[in-house]
């Protein structure tokens, strides 16, 4: 956890608040351990607590054992006890240099399945905290399987 941000899960997402999921991904980079692709990422995650939840990938020379940074924010908060999110930033590029938007794999769609609304949670991609695009998952993930399609 490294920030608090508004608490207020239904009211919409202030530039000020995205601006400061920009930042905090951005800062993520730096902590990625990326020998073998050289392509850093950063997430900074916000639960509907106001928490702010980060991850950087992490690469293995299994390449399997892999993970990515969307995934290492949501396991730091659910394994804290958070299980309710708002929204979640991304940056990434090659030796940190944010020239294009990084969405997120397959993998890290699916796990956002798992604990977010589709219709609710936002993703937010960015290059700058003036160049990005806000996305709802149910947009990046049509017809994804979640705990719903169990029940």
């Amino acid at each position: 956890m490294s920030k608090e941000l508004s608490k207020e899960p239904n009211k919409e997402l202030s530039k000020g608040q995205i601006a400061s999921l920009i930042e905090t991904a951005i800062e993520q980079l730096s902590y990625s351990y990326v020998p073998y692709s050289g392509f850093r990422v950063g997430a900074a995650l916000l639960a509907e607590n106001g928490a702010v939840y980060t991850g950087c990938n992490i690469e293995n020379a299994a390449y399997t054992p892999t993970n990515c940074a969307e995934r290492t924010a949501f396991f730091k908060a659910v394994s804290e006890g958070v299980k309710n999110f708002r929204a979640i930033c991304v940056v990434g590029g090659q030796d940190g240099k944010l020239t294009d938007f990084a969405p997120p794999c397959g993998v890290c769609r699916q796990v956002m399945m798992e604990f977010c609304s589709p219709e609710e949670f936002e993703i937010i991609l960015a290059t700058t905290t003036e160049s990005y695009k806000v996305y709802k998952l149910k947009e990046l993930m049509p017809m994804g399987f979640g705990p719903g399609n169990l029940a």
